[in-house]
């Protein structure tokens, strides 16, 4: 049963309800919701906040890392004063001060073939904020398993990307296995580390994903699912490419 909403809850979210796509509906399908953001780096900060102000009601965040200097030019959760501190701990404080009727969960563990299905299995959706082919993989695979829909960013230097899989929906749905076969080499694919990234590009994939979350939990919109969205921010442009479903899949092919 969905939660009525209070006085508070309809002033709050005033902006949401007047949308016929949304209304007290919505919004209280929102605040039942459960979503794990994997990352509370530069593309779980705006996630996450973004989803607290919307009002999404179990927000739970992964990060085995501190909060490091260099990571105040993208990952705008976090303050100053936070250097040191657990990502995950920064993360919620944030999200407190943002709307405290937002439960936050905080995972401050490294995401494991051990952890996965453990920690995942009690979320509706799940968001990917991770820098590494490994973790990716790991989500796509799992999520598929558990029937979870997962929804994925990627940022370096001045260009992101972002999909939606959910390959156990239906014939037709691809993962991320099959626009991604193997992983490339390290060489191949630099970390932002080595090769730098524009701090406001992870605000701009990072509110981009948050959209996706929410046009997911309400059943809104066109889903991602199918399409890689890239955004070039030197150019000003997006671009689209389809995403087909191989039937040589190692996680959603044909067994």
């Amino acid at each position: 049963m969905l939660p009525e909403l209070t006085e508070p809850q309809i002033r709050r979210y005033a902006r949401h309800i007047v949308l016929a796509e949304i209304g007290g509906v919505g919004q209280s399908r929102l605040i039942a919701a459960r979503v794990l953001v994997v990352g509370a780096g530069g593309l779980g900060a705006p996630l996450l906040q973004y989803l607290a102000a919307a009002g999404v009601g179990t927000l739970g965040v992964i990060d085995h890392d501190s909060v490091d200097l260099s990571n105040l030019q993208r990952q705008v959760i976090h303050r100053t004063a936070d250097i040191g501190v657990s990502k995950v701990e920064s993360a919620r404080r944030a999200l407190s001060d943002i709307n405290p009727e937002v439960r936050v969960e905080p995972h401050s563990e490294r995401l494991t073939a051990a952890n996965a299905e453990r920690i995942i299995a009690g979320y509706d959706i799940v968001a990917d904020g991770s820098d590494n082919f490994a973790t990716r993989y790991l989500l796509n695979d799992v999520c598929y398993r558990l029937k979870k829909t997962l929804v994925a960013a990627a940022i370096l230097r001045f260009d992101g990307q972002i999909s939606t899989y959910k390959a156990w929906h239906g014939a037709g749905h691809p993962c991320l296995r099959c626009l991604f076969p193997e992983a490339p080499s390290e060489d191949a694919v630099p970390s932002c580390a080595q090769a730098g990234v524009l701090g406001a590009l992870a605000g701009t994939l990072g509110a981009l994903q948050a959209t996706e979350v929410v046009k997911e939990i309400l059943g809104i919109g066109r889903s991602l699912t199918g399409r890689l969205l890239m955004y070039d921010a030197l150019a000003g442009s997006f671009d689209e490419m389809a995403i087909v479903k191989r039937d040589d899949c190692p996680t959603c092919g044909a067994k």
